[in-house]
């Protein structure tokens, strides 16, 4: 996988910043996505996550992750042998990640890596709005999270 993470106000240290890159090598690899995929993680405060909220799913009030999954349509021209493919982008707010694994009760780590793993399904199709899907996303969702280590 490649990784552009993003953290220009330094919400996270680098010892988070390498679980982050570690865990989305990790979901790739459990994908199975060719070495070369694209994507890119910006770390926001409150203030931006919450506009970006309002101002793309018009929903206004924070939240922990926002995807931006890059759809391949059939107008899309075929990526050509080598070429690499770009997911998406995710927006996580580390603040919001921190108050919800007080929640919940458990690690930041694990909070933080759930909202990763969480984002890094959504970028590659998967969803959990309807029952079905929800059923496939969740259960591959605490899959990874378990198999890289990160338990409740």
């Amino acid at each position: 996988m490649d990784l552009e993470l993003f953290d220009d106000d330094q919400l996270l240290d680098d010892k988070h910043h390498d679980l982050i890159k570690k865990l989305v090598a990790f979901c790739g690899k459990q994908l199975k996505l060719p070495e070369n995929t694209e994507m890119s993680i910006t770390l926001v405060g409150d203030d931006e996550i919450e506009r970006i909220n309002r101002e793309y799913r018009e929903t206004d009030r924070v939240t922990d992750v926002i995807s931006f999954a890059i759809e391949e349509g059939e107008d899309d021209l075929p990526l050509l042998p080598g070429m690499a493919k770009n997911i998406g982008d995710l927006f996580i707010d580390p603040l919001t990640v921190r108050r919800h694994a007080e929640d919940y009760g458990h690690s930041f780590e694990r909070e933080l890596g759930y909202t990763v793993v969480h984002g890094f399904l959504h970028l590659n199709g998967y969803d959990h709005i309807k029952p079905e899907d929800e059923a496939v996303m969740i259960p591959l969702q605490k899959k990874i999270l378990a198999a890289y280590g990160l338990t409740r």
